[in-house]
């Protein structure tokens, strides 16, 4: 056992790394490149693990030490060509042993000085933890039962000069996790798994929408103005125009321009950005599913968002149950202590009925509203101490009081939202109080809202305009009114329904991870001081 395999305390970095330079330089005078070149037919360690052929097997190890070595001989066990980083190592003399990883799975490889081909052995001895490595040779099994390639030829692919994490504990600080996810991903293959499963979520939801009739389309990132949603915007500058320019906070106005164009499914998963908090559920960047249906309304897309959902689910079960992680045959995943169903219809309530369940009185009952906001702490005035409106004051409560009595294990939608609150939504044909919006909520938290479009332009153009002008000086700066979308809607806009889906709480809730950063695969972080965490 090596003594970087001992301990991950090591010495001290600059020896470690003296020693490791040390070793490349060996390997160089052994006239191989440390780094590697091209290598074809490579498969992955999962596909040669699965290689294996108990029959060849057997029949090889049936054959004494002169039969196979005769040069003869052609050895019945299939033959495989590998590429791994190590991430463990025992030197017993003649015999090197290594546990190689990839993407897939560890593999265990075994450079004989006898069995390999000049100068693979010597190639062995001076390999390191964390070096990258090409191996070839017949798939078998050790005595003790564990699948090894025997290599017939080693060689190196790509030198590692700094030690890697500890072989038990991987690397578990969280900010250096962040940071160096480049280390990360290769040290904990937990890891691996949760960003592999993201990307089958959605790309599987990419297919069922696409087998759907709904065209996948790209949108500007960036924006002459900041519209779409109610949020800060990360302002850069255009040299060439000589312009201030914005990135986007969302892409509907220029989705729903597709819409006035004839495309009449149309979707795009894209990237926004907003100039606001971070925490658990928040990243300044982010990953969203937006989607508008020519002639549909807000249920349309709230079923089509069940259906979307219990796909992707369905996926995460399949890839979980491989891994015996849970049941394969329900559609039921856990999120920390919860257990969440996505088979069953997701649960409805409507805002005013959720309200009056918490708080015992109705949406309507402004007096009461603003008593029980004050006397929870709640601010009921604008900072120049006039009174705030009281729709402003009973959204306060309804996000801080019932929100939170949801059944956080139950996909829920809480439908139909004050029309006050919604300026940019279809209110009901029979109720105008009331908007056509619906917001899901799963585990706890807000996964995307839903809406009757407004097609509108007079209407549309007069809510922009109130909008506005509720807006301070310096919303103002970055906020106007979006004529060209007006003049779109003029030609003509069909009624849809629209819908908003984070994908990144989505997969924080099928991977089961509890905080944003843990699905994103270089989150935000604060940048490095001299000598913190990576230095």
């Amino acid at each position: 056992m090596t003594d970087e395999q001992t301990t991950n305390e090591a010495p001290d970095l600059h020896e470690q790394e003296v020693s490791r330079r040390a070793n490349r330089e060996a390997i160089a005078a052994l006239g191989l490149d440390p780094y590697g070149g091209r290598t074809d037919k490579l498969i992955s360690l999962a596909d040669a693990h699965a290689a294996y052929d108990e029959a060849a097997d057997a029949a090889h190890q049936g054959k004494s030490k002169e039969e196979s070595a005769d040069p003869g001989y052609e050895d019945p066990r299939p033959v495989v060509a590998i590429a791994g980083r190590v991430v463990l190592k025992r030197d017993t003399g003649k015999l090197v042993w290594l546990n190689l990883r990839d993407d897939t799975e560890t593999l265990q490889v075994a450079v004989s000085k006898r069995d390999a081909a000049e100068p693979g052995f010597e190639v062995a001895k001076h390999t390191d933890l964390g070096d990258l490595v090409v191996a070839r040779g017949p798939v078998m099994k050790t005595r003790t039962g564990e699948t090894t390639i025997w290599a017939s030829s080693f060689a190196p692919a790509g030198k590692s000069l700094t030690p890697p994490p500890s072989k038990h504990a991987g690397l578990t600080d969280p900010e250096l996790r962040y940071r160096q996810r480049y280390v990360d991903l290769w040290s904990n293959p937990e890891t691996m798994r949760v960003f592999q499963l993201r990307a089958r979520i959605v790309s599987c939801m990419r297919d069922f929408l696409r087998a759907r009739g709904y065209v996948e389309v790209e949108t500007p990132m960036l924006q002459a103005q900041a519209g779409g949603a109610a949020a800060t915007p990360f302002r850069t500058h255009l040299n060439a125009l000589g312009i201030d320019l914005f990135l986007r906070i969302a892409p509907e106005l220029y989705l729903k321009r597709l819409l006035v164009a004839g495309m009449p499914r149309v979707f795009e998963i894209n990237r926004n950005f907003r100039n606001e908090g971070v925490d658990r559920s928040h990243n300044p960047e982010f990953t969203m599913l937006e989607l508008y249906h020519a002639h549909g309304n807000y249920e349309t897309v709230m079923a089509l968002t069940e259906d979307v959902v219990r796909e992707a689910a369905r996926v995460a079960v399949g890839a979980r149950a491989h891994e015996d992680r849970v049941d394969g045959e329900s559609t039921t995943l856990p999120f920390g202590e919860l257990d969440v169903c996505y088979e069953d219809a997701f649960d409805r309530v409507t805002y005013a009925a959720l309200f009056e369940r918490a708080l015992g009185f109705g949406i309507d009952d402004h007096d009461r509203a603003i008593a029980e906001a004050a006397n929870r702490g709640m601010r009921v005035t604008t900072p120049t101490g006039s009174p705030l409106d009281p729709i402003f004051i009973v959204n306060e409560l309804f996000e801080h009081v019932a929100e939170p009595t949801l059944d956080p294990s139950r996909p829920t939608w809480i439908m139909d939202y004050p029309a006050a609150l919604s300026p940019l939504t279809k209110a009901k044909r029979d109720d105008p109080s009331i908007a056509e919006r619906a917001d899901l909520f799963i585990g706890g938290m807000e996964i995307g809202p839903h809406y009757t479009e407004l097609n509108d332009p007079d209407v549309q153009e007069e809510r922009f305009r109130a909008q506005l002008a509720g807006l301070d000086s310096e919303e103002q700066t970055f906020r106007t009114l979006d004529t060209d979308f007006l003049r779109a809607l003029k030609v003509g806009m069909p009624p849809a329904g629209g819908l908003g889906l984070g994908i990144d709480r989505l997969a924080m809730l099928l991977t089961d991870q509890r905080s944003i950063r843990d699905v994103v695969l270089f989150p935000f972080m604060r940048p490095e001081e001299s000598g913190g965490p990576g230095h």
